[in-house]
């Protein structure tokens, strides 16, 4: 048995620091074997805090060399040293605090805190890095100014990069070079960032607003540095977007961007020197796909505009995460949706909050937007935190509208420049600047679950009436039984024969302006209410929920007929693609059941030709039609399933049966759209051509699972493309609906073409990875030991295991339990060495209450996982809530 069980931290028990840091003063004496770090820390007594002042500061894997307080050596009795924690007794209420610490950067597995990436020292603070670099208050209330000075080995390192301006650079004597960096804008500990290595950099210049002007440099390795050039025109596309939709200006005269391949996450905001991992900057025709491009583009934004919504204004501490995280989101988002099709990224982002968030809402890990309590931070990044959160703001929007939303932003910016602050705080800006009242909202930051609205409908012919009955109601989730009602927005039309019906709520005066309005916002607050609708002329069919107007899940009984209207003649995209969704849905849930009484499966004409008006309709934008003709996930019709109801096997069985009736029935539409979409011009990630391609590769997908022939379409594709994407397809093709020996030497060569590049080869990893052949566990290993595998570099690790147990369900849900155990085993390996990313692989195991027939194989490794003794608390934190 464990002796120690690692402890949670509640957000009730949040105290103010005894201690503030006003200034930060850094030295790194970067070496081959070691580090030594010299940290000194201008204290100051918060007056907020009465009693004994005792200073306790985090640390972890520390050595400490020696620490005084004004330039006096302490004796060891002045002070006491913890696993994590080294704690002064007496200090006074105002002093300077310096302490010498050795680290082994080049032994840091975790990547948190100063580590090194090949040949290059890189730093990720956030949550709690930063205690593993020096002893000090790593909390994100306090705020200090940082000057920093860096010395290493001069041809070693040639670039020396810390956050702010650079105000002096010089060669010592002793072949070193000694660069000292200054950020005046105070920021806490976990925005502290520091880049050595032989890199190069491009460059670039952008005028802000009120005519400053900013260098704009993104630093990689030497290799890398015909890549940068989409990375740089997002970040200034993204500076202009946030001047005009935000009025946010950058504040420094340098803003730097560090590509790193060592990375857990996919960037970080570190004020003036965000630091990235490659494949979220680094993008070219053929390395990165359309989708990449898109992600590049939206990454930068999001990492830039976190230098308001974050930085400037950061959260008080790591429960108040979402507001940093998700209003970013909602900004990035918006930002992303006017660079493109507003529908195809609303539709994007609400597949994901579908399929990953939704999943984590009905789970053991289930949490508010402001979590209560945590075991490890690290397991709080989470879809709930980010994309949810997201929602939250943008119902505040919908709320609100847009300029009093701006106005509230531009009110929680004004009052809160320079402070760490809660969501109440973001929350009381909005009401402040708009006058409303979002008391019972902010149940959506202290309620976890996902809403359900439940709607009814009747119809009075003789009144020309038309009734809407909508109730809510939220599942229990851990710690949570009850739940009070939420403020919902309800965007809603009435589809009619000849389109989208006016709107006049009954006793509401008709405004000659907004008589004609074919869409409204309905406030649902309370457990049932009812809605009546004047000056009807038919009966209509409802469209709910447009745009995504909230973050719950609908409950109304569409006849696959009303589905069929919705799909083509509705005027909200979103619900034009969330119908044929829906269709798909019933109709794949009906071949389920055909297959389970040994029926003859029988796949509804009506999807069918639904999906072939869609093929042929040349209006209509190729990204959207790609977007409607894709089946949902099996992954999401699990989850549809409910608990105890998902059986993998026969999901997989249907989706794969609609799909290859789909192909059938539209062969020849499937052939002929194929063709015309081919791009005769030079590959470039512009809409249009993005949007062809989805398509095309759609279609390629449909008529190589209808007949194999078409297999050598794609294998002409493969040879033919300009572009990583149109070859990434045609490989999937060949490995979804071939055999082996159609795959196998196309694979061989796609790697011999590429193996210099790891991002492509990170994804030939994944694609093999995916592959819905009997043989996927086996290949999966021989993979692990390929000499292009390395267990420590996150981003391989997600590109084989990662797409494996989440996109390859049919093998990961293996009767023998086999895709578990591998799971498992590689946890158990990565725990000790990378605890952040053995606990986010976990998350498919977590769902096993789910699975028919899975449910004991699932947990039984689960418990041998939390038999181990020497787990961490990022892996304790995920198995014993999975298993409670």
């Amino acid at each position: 048995m464990r002796d120690a069980n690692p402890g949670a931290v509640y957000l009730k028990d949040y105290c103010a620091p005894a201690f503030l840091i006003n200034r930060t003063e850094l030295h790194f004496d970067l070496g081959e074997e070691e580090t030594i770090v010299t940290s000194r820390l201008y204290l100051l007594r918060s007056p907020e805090i009465a009693g004994e002042p005792v200073l306790s500061l985090q640390g972890q894997e520390l050595e400490l060399l020696e620490v005084s307080i004004d330039n006096e050596l302490l004796p060891a009795s002045a002070y006491r040293q913890t696993e994590d924690s080294l704690v002064v007794d007496g200090v006074p209420e105002q002093c300077v605090l310096t302490c010498k610490t050795r680290i082994r950067p080049q032994d840091n597995t975790s990547l948190e805190g100063l580590y090194k990436s090949h040949s290059m020292f890189c730093t990720q603070c956030e949550a709690e890095g930063f205690r593993k670099i020096t002893y000090y208050l790593d909390r994100p209330d306090i705020m200090s100014v940082f000057t920093v000075t860096i010395e290493a080995d001069a041809k070693r390192y040639p670039v020396l990069l810390s956050n702010g301006n650079l105000l002096e650079s010089k060669l010592l004597e002793s072949g070193r070079r000694q660069v000292l960096w200054h950020d005046p804008f105070p920021k806490p500990a976990y925005l502290f960032a520091l880049v050595a290595g032989d890199l190069e950099y491009i460059e670039d210049t952008f005028e802000t607003a009120s005519g400053n002007n900013v260098t704009l440099r993104i630093y990689v390795e030497p290799k890398d540095l015909g890549k940068c050039d989409h990375a740089m025109d997002s970040l200034k596309r993204s500076m202009r977007w946030d001047e005009e939709t935000f009025g946010r200006e950058y504040d420094l005269e340098l803003f730097n961007v560090v590509a790193v391949d060592d990375f857990n996450m996919g960037a970080m905001e570190n004020k003036s020197l965000n630091i990235f991992n490659t494949s979220c900057v680094l993008c070219h025709p053929d390395i990165t796909t359309d989708q990449g491009y898109q992600r590049v583009e939206a990454i930068v934004a999001h990492e830039y505009f976190h230098n308001w919504s974050g930085n400037r204004v950061t959260c008080r501490d790591w429960f108040q995460l979402s507001l940093k995280e998700g209003f970013t989101v909602f900004r990035d988002a918006e930002f992303s949706s006017d660079m493109g099709s507003r529908t195809v990224k609303r539709i994007e982002d609400v597949n994901l909050l579908r399929t990953a968030q939704f999943a984590e809402d009905a789970g053991p890990m289930a949490h508010p937007v402001r979590p209560e309590s945590y075991i490890e931070i690290n397991n709080f990044y989470t879809r709930t935190v980010y994309e949810k959160g997201a929602e939250v703001v943008r119902m505040i929007h919908t709320l609100l509208g847009p300029e009093a939303f701006r106005a509230g932003s531009d009110l929680y910016f004004e009052r809160h420049d320079g402070q760490a602050v809660t969501v109440e705080d973001f929350v009381c800006a909005m009401e402040d600047a708009s006058g409303a009242d979002l008391q019972q909202f902010r149940r959506w930051y202290s309620q976890a679950g996902t809403p359900h609205l439940g709607v009814r409908d009747s119809y009075d012919e003789a009144a020309q009436t038309y009734t809407l009955e909508v109730s809510q109601s939220c599942p229990p989730t851990p710690g949570q039984t009850e739940k009070e009602p939420f403020v919902i927005p309800l965007a809603m039309g009435l589809l009619g024969e000849a389109g989208n019906l006016p709107l006049r709520l009954q006793g509401e005066e008709a405004d000659p302006e907004t008589a004609d309005n074919t869409h409204m916002v309905l406030i649902v607050d309370q457990p049932a209410q009812q809605f009546v609708f004047e000056g009807v002329a038919e009966r209509p069919v409802p469209s709910l929920l447009r745009g995504f107007s909230a973050p719950v899940r609908l409950g109304y009984d569409y006849s696959r007929e009303a589905l069929c209207q919705l799909m083509s003649r509705d005027d909200d995209g979103f619900v034009r693609w969330d119908s044929a969704q829906a269709l798909a849905t019933q109709v794949i849930t009906q071949v389920q059941q055909q297959l389970a009484a040994r029926q003859t499966v029988v796949v509804d004409p009506l999807l069918l030709q639904a999906c072939a008006q869609l093929l042929a309709d040349e209006s209509l934008d190729p990204a959207m039609v790609a977007e409607m003709l894709t089946l949902p996930g099996e992954s999401y019709l699990a989850e549809l399933a409910g608990e105890g109801a998902a059986d993998v096997d026969a999901i997989h069985s249907a989706h794969l049966a609609v799909h290859r009736a789909m192909g059938e029935s539209m062969t020849p539409l499937l052939l002929a759209r194929y063709k015309d979409l081919a791009v005769g011009e030079n590959y470039a990630p512009r809409g249009e051509q993005i949007a062809a391609r989805a398509l095309r590769n759609l279609c390629l997908s449909y008529l190589a699972h209808a007949d194999s022939q078409h297999l050598t379409l794609a294998r002409a594709q493969l040879d033919a493309a300009d572009n990583i994407t149109d070859r990434l397809a045609a490989l999937r093709v060949l490995a979804f609906y071939g055999d082996e020996a159609d795959w196998s030497e196309p694979m061989a060569a796609f790697y011999h073409d590429w193996a210099d590049e790891t991002l492509v080869v990170n994804q030939w990893l994944a694609v093999q990875a995916a592959i819905p052949d009997a043989n996927a566990i086996q290949r999966v290993r021989e993979l692990m030991q390929h000499k292009d595998f390395d267990l420590r570099n996150p981003n391989k690790v997600r590109s084989l295991v990662g797409t494996f147990a989440g996109r390859n369900p049919v093998n990961f849900h293996r009767a023998d339990g086999q895709g578990y155990r591998l799971l498992v085993d590689i946890v158990a390996e990565l725990n000790a060495s990378n605890p952040q990313i053995a606990a986010g692989l976990l998350t498919p195991l977590t769902r096993w209450r789910y699975y028919v027939g899975r449910a004991d194989l699932m947990r039984s490794e689960l418990e041998r996982l939390a038999a181990r003794e020497d787990l961490s608390p990022d892996v304790y934190e995920v198995v014993t809530k999975s298993l409670q």
